[in-house]
This record gives structure tokens, C-alpha cells and sequence, in this order.
């Protein structure tokens, strides 16, 4: 299952706050320092790489003479305005040591949702790995609010994975890998590799008062790779990057989908919010998940939200879980009116729909 990156391949590497923040909630020099000259190695070797960021709002901190995360809005925006050009001049610091060009790019999920501005991001990054510099992406905690946040620095590392077109995403943690439970609480099952689809992954779940993440978003950021045909490897902020890529036993290996969804589809699945849900009954849900077919009418049992044609809407079974996930053909009213005829139309093209086959991946 494991296995070697070969030289010219792209990698995406993320950080998470946790490795990057000491004690007092101030920027780790050494850590910092570290997962610098893990990525300048990476390219050294060959491998041209995007390094995703947390750490802005816990750079901004000391400043503004807080020693915890704040909880309200407006002041982690003014923590993340303020942290995030420190952490930026530390990482352009210490790229330029290693004889690096580094360039930052902030990303929020309303931009990914427009599909030129989304081409356009994968344009810049293409164009800055191409040049040699290093794009060091963040997602816009200063302009974020929840309705067009990704949420967690994890899954925005997925998405530009596939932005890029990566050969594998590395997610540097503060444990060895994924375990089959939580080793803080006693003896747990190390998981060296799995398949996107384990059933052990669906019971995952953590927290980190640093960040938004957890074990939960790393498996869900893993999964939304997997659909990218892209594999993951979760390890140690410690670890050898350029051993991961050469296919070392480092961390928890996830082995993606065989074949990676069209880039479009990957687009609505993952990028942009869901406007509202429509449910469905059994045999639609085997005529999707079995058949890959278009969702017509005939399935639907009801709607929920306010959605037009075009939008983004989720699409569950009667027990809630969401099945698909597409862009509707017709507006909510509209569902809620022709929902179960038999002569009704589709409600979302199959070339604008996507199965999921397991639990979804978090958005």
C-alpha cells in the first residue's frame, strides 16, 4: 500500500498550530525552524512543495497581550490580522536562510466557490511552484465568518492537494500517526496504513484548544485527498519529510480512491458550501450509489432550506446520512412540489453529482 514519490512530484505539507505554538502561546522559534528546513529539504530533493499554515491567530496573541485563544469574532480576526504578517515574515526568514523564496497566499471558501476565482488560485500556485517559491497558504481568518469558512487549515491542505495536483499530502501532527482509538486513555491500535474507507477511521475524533482540527479533521481532510486519487500520510511534527515521500514506514499511511473524480466534480464536492439538502428514499440511494445515475424526482421525499437551480445541495437517506452531494436542477420550491412523480424531471445530473460511497467527508 505504501510507497515511494518519485522526483518532480508535487507534495502539500500542512502544520498545525500545535507544533508550531510553545508554552505561553508564542511561536515556537525551534518548531518553526523545523518544519522550515523539513520543507527546503523536500525541495532540495526534488520535490516541489506547498507548506499549509496554522499559527496566525496564536502569533497575533502576545501582541495584543492575550495568553488564550480568544472566543468571540471580531477579536480572533484582529489575532489573525495582526499574527498572521509575524508569521509570515518569520517563514520568509527562514526560507531566505535556506536559499528559499517564500510567497503567501490566503484562501477563504466563498473564493474556492466562485470557479474562476478557484481557477485562478491554481493558476497562482502553479505558477509560484513552477518559479521555485514556496507558497505558504493559510485560510483568511481576518475576512472568514462561518458560513464561508473551510474550517480547519486540514481540509483547505486537501483542497489545494488537488488544486496543485499533489502525489501525496503530508499532515504533520503532535502524535506518531492515527489510532484506532485514543491513546491518551490507554493501550490503542496503531494504524501504519489504511484504506480511505476503513470503518476504523469513522470512529476518529479529537480536539485542540489551539486550533479547529482534530484527529476527526484529519481523517475527514484524508478522505477528501482520497477523492483526489491523492494519499495522505498523517505523522510527528518530527518526521523526515523527504523519508515519508520516499516511502519510509513514517506515520499512518492513507491509501486513496483507485481513480481520482473529474476536477469539476471535485470542485462541487468539496469546495463549495451546501445551500440546502434534499432527502431521498432507498432506492434512489441504490440508484446513485449502484446505478450512477441522475437523481430524478421520483426519489425525493422532501427538501430542506432555500435553495435555487445552480446551488450546491446535499443529498440524504432517510436516516440523515449524506449520500451525494450536487448542484440542483430546479429550485427548493420546485423540489418540494414535484417530489415523488414519477414524470418528474431530474432534480441533479448525474455529470453534476457526487457519490460519496461513505461517510462524507466534513465541510
Amino acid at each position: 500500500m505504501r510507497r515511494a514519490i518519485s522526483a518532480g512530484n508535487r507534495l502539500v505539507v500542512k502544520v498545525g498550530s500545535s507544533s508550531l505554538v510553545e508554552e505561553g502561546n508564542r511561536i515556537d522559534e525551534s518548531g518553526l525552524s523545523r518544519v522550515v528546513n523539513e520543507v527546503a529539504g523536500a525541495w532540495e530533493q526534488g520535490y516541489p512543495t506547498v507548506l499549509v499554515s496554522s499559527g496566525a491567530v496564536a502569533a497575533g496573541l502576545p501582541a495584543l497581550g492575550l495568553d488564550a485563544r480568544p472566543t468571540d469574532l471580531p477579536t480572533l480576526q484582529v489575532a489573525a490580522a495582526v499574527g498572521q504578517s509575524r508569521l509570515m515574515h518569520r517563514y520568509s526568514e527562514a526560507f531566505a536562510d535556506r536559499g528559499l523564496i517564500a510567497g503567501q497566499i490566503l484562501l477563504t471558501r466563498d473564493v474556492l466557490a466562485h470557479r474562476e476565482q478557484y481557477l485562478h488560485a491554481r493558476q497562482a500556485l502553479s505558477r509560484m511552484l513552477t518559479e521555485g517559491i514556496v507558497p505558504v497558504v493559510n485560510e483568511n481568518d481576518t475576512v472568514g465568518i462561518d458560513g464561508v469558512r473551510l474550517g480547519d487549515n486540514d481540509r483547505l491542505a486537501a483542497i489545494v492537494s488537488h488544486l496543485v495536483q499533489a502525489s501525496l499530502l503530508v499532515i504533520l501532527t503532535d502524535t506518531a500517526g492515527l489510532f484506532a482509538s485514543d491513546p491518551r486513555v490507554g493501550d490503542a491500535e496503531f494504524l501504519a496504513a489504511v484504506d480511505h474507507d476503513d470503518v476504523r477511521l469513522d470512529e476518529l475524533h479529537g480536539g485542540n484548544p489551539l486550533g479547529s482540527g482534530g484527529v476527526g479533521s484529519k481523517v475527514a481532510a484524508a478522505r477528501i485527498a482520497a477523492f483526489s486519487g491523492i494519499p495522505t500520510v498523517v505523522a510527528s511534527a518530527w518526521s523526515d519529510i523527504g523519508r515519508i515521500a520516499a516511502g519510509g514506514d513514517v506515520g499512518t499511511w492513507v491509501e486513496p480512491r483507485p481513480t481520482s473524480l473529474p476536477a469539476r466534480k471535485l470542485w462541487i464536492a468539496f469546495c463549495q458550501p451546501a445551500a440546502g439538502a434534499v432527502t431521498i428514499d432507498e432506492g434512489a440511494v441504490a440508484a446513485l450509489e449502484e446505478g450512477g445515475r441522475s437523481l430524478l424526482a421520483v426519489g425525493v421525499t422532501g427538501a430542506a432550506g432555500t435553495f435555487q437551480r445552480g446551488d450546491t445541495v446535499d443529498v440524504s437517506d432517510t436516516s440523515g446520512r449524506i449520500v451525494a452531494r450536487g448542484l440542483a436542477r430546479m429550485g427548493s420550491d420546485e423540489v418540494r412540489s414535484r417530489a415523488g412523480q414519477r414524470r418528474g424531471r431530474e432534480v441533479i445530473h448525474r455529470d453534476e453529482l457526487v457519490v460519496f460511497g461513505l461517510p462524507a467527508p466534513q465541510h
